[in-house]
């Protein structure tokens, strides 16, 4: 089971301890401590994290946008310990219903690693959809990378919403 909470400060030091992992090393950010208090203290974030019902950090995700007027919310960064085990498809359906439901956005976006094909087809998987390239725009180990855009709007939101329902 797993349940999602927000994150305080003391949640920090496990969520530096995921984003530097080696297998996450290639297609997650690592902040620094500072930062991510910042982030988090601030009131532009909000920081989540997935743990089982003993209480062990499974994941943790990061929405940023939520002060400006544009509606316009971003998934800034999930990670999660263990994939292929649909603990991400899990968190982000309850980002995408916080996203749309709690924080009234009319989009959801984010931005993903051209070549991490597994996190594409997850989001395509949940009704985002490809907006764009930010052509080598991410420089990491001595190579720039390409980010895909990605998006999902209300109306989208509601309208695969309407069909889960009418197909259960």
């Amino acid at each position: 089971m797993m349940i999602l909470r927000l994150a305080g400060l003391d949640d920090i030091p496990q969520m530096m301890a995921l984003e530097r992992l080696p297998e996450f090393r290639e297609l997650v950010g690592c902040w620094p401590e500072e930062l991510h208090k910042a982030a988090m203290t601030g009131t532009d974030a909000r920081y989540f994290v997935a743990e089982n019902d003993s209480g062990e950090l499974l994941g943790f995700a990061i929405l940023r946008g939520l002060v400006f007027g544009n509606h316009s919310v971003e998934i800034k960064r999930i990670v999660v310990r263990t994939p292929g085990r649909g603990l991400g498809r899990q968190i982000l359906e309850e980002l995408i219903r916080i996203a749309f439901e709690e924080l009234n956005a009319h989009r959801l976006w984010l931005d993903v690693l051209e070549h991490n094909a597994r996190a594409r087809h997850l989001y395509e998987s949940l009704g985002f959809v490809r907006g764009g390239v930010l052509r080598e725009a991410f420089y990491r180990d001595g190579k720039y990378n390409s980010l895909i855009l990605m998006s999902l709007l209300d109306r989208e939101y509601v309208e695969c919403n309407r069909s889960r329902t009418s197909s259960a």
